[in-house]
C-alpha cells in the first residue's frame, strides 16, 4: 500500500501541487488537506508546503497556526507521525511551537529566489535519515523571511542534540549558524526553508530534493507499521475546497 501523505493547504498556499507531484514521483500518494479539516485519520505523513498562508498577515504563519487543522497536526506530531514544513510551512511550525526558534526578514531585506548549496548536518530527522552528514545538495530557496533565529540556549541545544539537519554552504539570508533546517527532539517534525519539491528533476536544475523527500516516505511507512490502529479512511473535509 502506498504511503499516504497529507499536503496541508491554507488560503494563500501555492506549492501544494509541486509537493504532491514530487511525492508521487517517489511512489507516495498525496492527499490535499484543507485547513478546516479536523481529522487526519488514514494519513501516514504530513507536509505543510510553501506559499503565503492567510496572506502572511501579522507575520508569516501567525494566523495559520490557529486554523482548525493545526490541532490535528499537533496531535499527529505528538503521536510520532512525520511532519515536514517547507518555507512558509516551516514558519507555521515555529509559530505553532512544534519547532523552536523563528524566521525573520532576510539580511539586507532582500527577497531571495535562487539555487543554493546545502550540507547535510545530521541524519537523525525524517528528511535526512540515511544521508551521510557532509553531503552537499543543490536545492532552491524562495523567501523574504527565512533568516532563522533563536536564543543562544536554543541554538546550543540544537547543535548538541544533532537537531540542525541542514546548513547553507554559503549563507544567503543571515540565518544563525547557517541553519537551513531543524527538527524536534524526536526527529519526526522537520522544518526547512529550501524547497525540495522544486529540485525534483533535472529540468528544474536539480533532482537533489528527492533525496530529502524519499526518507520522509520511509519514515512514514515505518510509523504506519508501528501504529496499533492502522490506517483508516480519510474523513470528509480533508480535501481542497
Amino acid at each position: 500500500m502506498a504511503v499516504r501523505v497529507g499536503v496541508v493547504v491554507f488560503p494563500g498556499t501555492n506549492c501544494e501541487h509541486d509537493v504532491a507531484e514530487a511525492l508521487e514521483r517517489l511512489g507516495g500518494q498525496a492527499q490535499l488537506v484543507w485547513h478546516t479539516t479536523t481529522s487526519l485519520d488514514g494519513l501516514d505523513a504530513l507536509v505543510l508546503p510553501g506559499g503565503f498562508a492567510h496572506g502572511d498577515y501579522l507575520r508569516p504563519g501567525a494566523i495559520a497556526r490557529f486554523s482548525p487543522v493545526m490541532a490535528a497536526v499537533n496531535e499527529f506530531a505528538r503521536a510520532g507521525g512525520p511532519v515536514v514544513g517547507i518555507c512558509n510551512g516551516f514558519q507555521v511550525l515555529t509559530e505553532a511551537h512544534l519547532l523552536p526558534g523563528a524566521l525573520q526578514k532576510n539580511r539586507g531585506l532582500t527577497f531571495l529566489c535562487q539555487m543554493v548549496e546545502l550540507e547535510v548536518a545530521s541524519d537523525r530527522s525524517a528528511l535526512t535519515a540515511g544521508l551521510v552528514p557532509g553531503r552537499r545538495l543543490r536545492v532552491p530557496v524562495n523567501h523574504f523571511e527565512g533568516n532563522y533565529t533563536a536564543s543562544a540556549e536554543v541554538l546550543a541545544a540544537l547543535e548538541s542534540e544533532g537537531r540542525v539537519v541542514l546548513r547553507y554552504v554559503t549563507n544567503p539570508n543571515g540565518s544563525a549558524h547557517d541553519i537551513a533546517g531543524v527538527c524536534n527532539e524526536a526527529g519526526n517534525v522537520v522544518g526547512l526553508m529550501p524547497h525540495p519539491e522544486r529540485a525534483s528533476g533535472e529540468l528544474l536544475g536539480s533532482s537533489d530534493g528527492l533525496l530529502l523527500l524519499e526518507p520522509l516516505l520511509g519514515r512514514a511507512a515505518g510509523w504506519r507499521g508501528q501504529s496499533t490502529s492502522g490506517p483508516q479512511l480519510l474523513v470528509s473535509g480533508a480535501s481542497n475546497p
